[in-house]
């Protein structure tokens, strides 16, 4: 059975710092992608990072670059998000995610519960 386990939210002020983690279990970690997503308040869940199988390829929403460091253990089944310089407006619920295609190539979509960041002073 697939999880991924966020933890590492919090309450923060402006231009503070938070790490978040995503414990994954259930399937070969080191093969697949990870991703980060958030949802705001009223808004639509929207895409923050991702990081390639073997950490070669990052990317980030442009909301977040420069601010925000995506990286992953594949010994410890384990994705991170660093986040720095945190603003009011990266307060959502960020969520873990990953896919992939089955033995019939149906797409498979993986999703944590989130946890709670809140930026404010």
């Amino acid at each position: 059975q697939v999880q991924l386990v966020e933890s590492g939210g919090g309450l923060v002020q402006p231009g503070e710092s938070l790490r978040l983690s995503c414990a994954a279990s259930g399937f070969t970690f080191s093969n697949y992608a990870m991703r980060w997503y958030r949802q705001a308040p009223g808004k639509e869940r929207e895409f923050v990072a991702s990081i390639s199988a073997v950490s070669i390829t990052t990317n980030y929403a442009d909301s977040v670059k420069g601010r925000f460091t995506i990286s992953r253990d594949n010994a410890k089944s384990t994705v991170y998000l660093f986040m720095n310089s945190l603003k009011p407006e990266d307060t959502a619920v960020y969520y873990c995610y990953t896919t992939w295609r089955d033995f019939r190539g149906a797409k498979v979509e993986n999703w944590g519960q989130g946890t709670q960041v809140t930026v404010s002073s």
